[in-house]
C-alpha cells in the first residue's frame, strides 16, 4: 500500500517530514502531496487534481487527510483506488458543503488568543519555528468552492484527533465525527499537528488501520 498524505490549510510536505520518514521507516510508499495552496486561482478542484496526478498509477491506498484536506480527500476518493481513508485533526465536510458554510453548519467557536501559536504551541521550540516558516500563504478560493463529492465514498474512514488542539478543540472534533461518521475518533497527546508532535505514535496507528484494512 502506499500511503498519500494530503496537507491543510496552508501547508506543505515538509509539515508531514517527521511522519514520512516514520512510514518509509516501517518499509511504506509514501507520497506527501503539494498542494497549490498559495495559487488564487486554485481551487478544490486544482487541489484533487495534484493528489491524482501525485499517484500516477499506484493502487491501494491509505489517504491521510489533515485538517483542510478533509474537504479534498472524499473526492479523491472517487477518483483512485482508495482503501483506507484517515482524517488528522480534519475537517469532515458533507456532500457539496462550502468551507465558509461549514463553521456555521459545525456550530465551530473559536475564543482562543489570535496572537497565540495555536498550530505549534505543542512543539519544541525550534520544530515550532521551521514549521512556522514552511507554511506557505493559503489562497481563498477553496473556501467557497463546493466538496467536490456527491455522496459519501464507500471507502474504510478513520479519524484521529489532538486532545490539545487549540484550533479544533477536542471536544468539538468529538462531535463532529460521531454526527458526520457515526463513530468516535481515536486520541493522540498534543496539537493540531500529531505529525510532527508525535509522528511515531500516529504512524503505529495509521499501520494499525492499515492492517485492519486489509
Amino acid at each position: 500500500m502506499t500511503y498519500v498524505l494530503i496537507p491543510g490549510a496552508g501547508c506543505t510536505p515538509w509539515h508531514w517530514h517527521l511522519l514520512t520518514a516514520e512510514l518509509q521507516s516501517r518499509g511504506q510508499d509514501v507520497i506527501a502531496v503539494d498542494l497549490p495552496c498559495d495559487d488564487e486561482s486554485a481551487g478544490l478542484s486544482s487541489y484533487c487534481e495534484a493528489v491524482v496526478s501525485a499517484v500516477g498509477r499506484r493502487t491501494e491506498l491509505v489517504v491521510v487527510a489533515h485538517s483542510l484536506g478533509g474537504f479534498t480527500a472524499p473526492a479523491v476518493c472517487e477518483r483512485l483506488s482508495v482503501d483506507l481513508l484517515v482524517f488528522v485533526a480534519g475537517m469532515i465536510p458533507l456532500p457539496g458543503e462550502r468551507v465558509n458554510d461549514y463553521w456555521g453548519h459545525t456550530d465551530y467557536k473559536w475564543d482562543g488568543d489570535p496572537d497565540s501559536d495555536y498550530f505549534f504551541q505543542d512543539l519544541p521550540p525550534e520544530l515550532a519555528a521551521e514549521a512556522r516558516r514552511q507554511l506557505q500563504p493559503q489562497a481563498g478560493k477553496p473556501m467557497d468552492d463546493p466538496a467536490l463529492f456527491d455522496r459519501w465514498p464507500d471507502v474504510a474512514t478513520r479519524a484521529v484527533i489532538a486532545t490539545e488542539d487549540l484550533l479544533f478543540p477536542a471536544d468539538y472534533l468529538r462531535r463532529l465525527t460521531s454526527d458526520r461518521l457515526g463513530f468516535a475518533p481515536d486520541e493522540l497527546p498534543g496539537g493540531h499537528f500529531p505529525m510532527l508532535g508525535h509522528p511515531g505514535e500516529l504512524a503505529e496507528l495509521l499501520e494499525r488501520y492499515r492492517e485492519m484494512s486489509r
